[in-house]
C-alpha cells in the first residue's frame, strides 16, 4: 500500500479532478466528441449540433471551460472554444504514468 498519498495528491495531480467529474457527464463528453482537431466553436454552433437547449450547451461548456477542458476566445460578438488539448493530454499522461509504474 502506498500510504503516502492517503493525506495529499502529487503535485502534477492537483486539479485533476476537476477535468474527471466534467468529463463525467455524458452531455459533456458528447459536445467535447463535436471538435473536430484544431477547431473552434461557438454556443450556437454546438447547440445546433446536438440536441441541448442553447442555455443547457452553455451552462455545460462552462463547467468544461471552467475544468480547463476547452478553452475560449471572444473573437467580435462570439466567443468561441476549443480542447485545450496539451492540458488534457498531461491529465490523462499522469494517470496513465501511475498505472504504468505501479502494475
Amino acid at each position: 500500500m502506498k500510504s503516502s498519498y492517503a493525506r495529499a495528491l502529487p503535485k502534477a495531480w492537483t486539479g485533476m479532478s476537476k477535468i474527471f467529474t466534467a468529463l463525467g457527464d455524458e452531455r459533456r463528453q458528447r459536445i467535447l466528441l463535436l471538435f473536430a482537431r484544431g477547431e473552434k466553436l461557438n454556443a450556437g454552433q454546438i447547440a445546433a449540433a446536438c440536441p441541448l437547449a442553447q442555455s443547457t450547451v452553455s451552462h455545460h461548456v462552462k463547467i468544461l471551460r471552467a475544468a480547463g477542458v476547452l478553452q475560449s476566445e471572444k473573437i467580435g460578438k462570439e466567443v468561441y472554444f476549443w480542447i485545450d488539448t496539451p492540458r488534457l493530454h498531461t491529465a490523462l499522461a499522469n494517470v496513465l504514468d501511475y498505472v504504468d509504474e505501479n502494475t
